[in-house]
């Protein structure tokens, strides 16, 4: 699993950051690739790494600000240009749909492939045998919504050495033993599953959260991840304009990702009044908190491997 960052920016594009997107690769897992918003200018971002956009299946918005909205026409659009024909499912908040129809209705865009679209309630939102996906309400000035994928346990490898030693042909049987299943050999032997596979894998889990305040859904939704992205518009000194507008410090994401016991934090959606000194400074006061902390830019790309996050380095 990796996670790419196509905009890191709040409110409006700077020279140094674009708006709201970020794409969670799950190319060795599914072979797709969910995007997370959909800001102004994604699809040029897009343009600067190697996301295939017909590879992009799912795309959940958080809110409807329009700087985690306004690139999504254009995307779809493109989309279709690229040779894209698979559906694509978009979840997010009353009015996602109506917007969209209406915008492609005005300006005549069609799609070579069918959209569907889930208004995103609180709960689960899609679960199949390796995800869930489970939405909730956080504290914004809108309607906004924080995500949490959790990748469900994963059978352990199965030791073909181990079960060749015990006499297994190739073919089906060892594909049952794989599934968890002990199968009875010709000759009445009995091999056990359990005997012939690795122990089970947990799988990750990571938290994407729309703009928010302080919340105790931000919290809920982010017990023990192994990954937080979270809203860091403000360093702590502006906590009271940040609360007026609904939005979160440096020191707020902390405080969840330590109350939720994160592993890693990376802290996005940053306020174009900081340049990359402040930043700094903001990152090392998370760091007294959370050791695993991260201030994201643009194009950033981060890799979960063997239970470790770690950051890729840029070409």
């Amino acid at each position: 699993m990796q996670i790419q960052f196509l905009g890191t920016g709040a409110g409006m594009p700077s020279k140094g950051r674009n708006v709201s997107s970020l794409a969670l690769k799950l190319l060795e897992e599914r072979g797709t690739i969910w995007l997370f918003d959909c800001g102004e200018a994604t699809q040029h971002l897009v343009l600067h790494t190697t996301i295939k956009p017909r590879k992009i299946d799912k795309i959940f918005i958080t809110h409807l600000h329009g700087d985690h909205i306004f690139g999504l026409p254009g995307f779809l659009g493109s989309r279709s240009f690229l040779g894209g024909d698979g559906p694509l499912t978009i979840y997010g908040p009353k009015g996602i749909e109506e917007w969209i129809l209406l915008t492609f209705k005005i300006t005549g865009t069609h799609l070579s492939y069918p959209i569907r679209f889930v208004e995103v309630n609180e709960g689960i939102i899609f679960e199949d045998e390796q995800f869930i996906v489970t939405a909730m309400l956080l504290e914004h000035v809108v309607p906004s919504y924080g995500y949490r994928i959790e990748q469900k346990q994963q059978k352990g490898t199965l030791l073909m050495d181990k079960a060749v030693a015990l006499g297994v042909p190739k073919g089906p049987l060892l594909g049952k033993l794989k599934n968890g299943e002990d199968i009875v050999l010709e000759d009445g032997t009995v091999v056990r599953s359990i005997d012939v596979t690795e122990e089970p894998k947990k799988g990750f889990t990571v938290t994407i959260l729309g703009d928010t305040m302080y919340s105790d859904n931000s919290v809920r939704l982010s017990e023990e991840a192994d990954v937080l992205i979270h809203e860091s518009t403000f360093d702590a000194s502006l906590e009271e304009g940040a609360a007026a507008y609904g939005h979160s410090t440096n020191l707020i994401a902390a405080k969840v990702a330590q109350k939720a016991r994160v592993k890693n934090l990376l802290l996005n959606h940053i306020s174009a009044r900081y340049l990359s000194e402040d930043a700094s400074k903001m990152v090392h006061e998370v760091r007294k908190i959370i050791p695993n902390a991260y201030i994201v830019r643009d194009l950033d790309e981060f890799t979960w491997l063997h239970g470790e996050l770690k950051q890729s380095l840029k070409k």
